[in-house]
């Protein structure tokens, strides 16, 4: 197959890259990369120097791409599937770029900041970067709430990239800070998205390796 997605079943941002492909359709490659492997490591800086992942290889384009919400933006304008991602619209696309980044930014990177934490040794702990990021998740869902009010996707009718940005920074976000009953339209949401068959798809890729996940104290 000309596309192959290097990532990790258990990495956020791969699942982010995996939702839009079942949901895109386009035939891809899997290849799961143990960063404890020297040559697995190695490997992936010599696609990426950076080496962090998801990584996309199109082997047809001689491209790389890196980065979920790029790798999803090229899915789109590449290999169109029969769901599109980003709408056609100027000002819509607008709109769910921004939601896309507003996930990213202050969902996703605070709960890897609470899970990152649970990793440190114990007299490298850092409990104000913590509650800091927790008391983010909670402004962020109270925001998130309101805008979900009308049901449905994040933007609406159509499942798009702000979708895809969710789905995993609202599974791991309720993990490491719940989402409360004051956010009923979220958590409403959140069911939906496990519900949809390319999340729940990837859900359950990612099962046999849930106990990997670092818990708290």
């Amino acid at each position: 197959m000309s596309l192959i997605l290097h990532y990790h079943p258990l990495s956020s941002f791969c699942w982010k890259a995996l939702v839009a492909l079942y949901e895109n359709g386009a035939p891809f490659t899997p290849n799961m990369v143990n960063l404890g492997d020297p040559a697995e490591r190695a490997a992936l800086l010599a696609l990426w120097p950076i080496g962090r992942f998801p990584v996309l290889r199109d082997e047809m384009r001689g491209e790389t791409v890196p980065e979920s919400s790029i790798v999803i933006e090229y899915l789109d304008r590449h290999y169109p599937g029969t769901v599109r991602l980003i709408p056609d619209d100027p000002e819509l696309a607008l709109q769910t770029r921004l939601r896309d980044r507003f996930l990213d930014l202050y969902v996703h990177l605070p709960l890897q900041k609470i899970v990152g934490d649970r990793l440190r040794p114990a007299d490298s702990k850092d409990p104000r970067g913590v509650a800091e990021a927790r008391a983010q998740l909670r402004t962020s869902y109270a925001i998130l709430d309101q805008q979900l009010a009308h049901g449905g996707w994040m933007m609406g009718e159509q499942v798009s990239l702000a979708d895809c940005a969710a789905a995993p920074a609202l599974f791991y976000g309720n993990k490491v800070e719940p989402i409360r009953e004051g956010h009923p339209h979220l958590a409403a949401y959140l069911e939906r998205l496990k519900e949809r068959p390319s999340f729940a798809r990837v859900l359950k890729e990612a099962e046999p390796y849930f106990g990997m996940f670092p818990k708290g104290d």
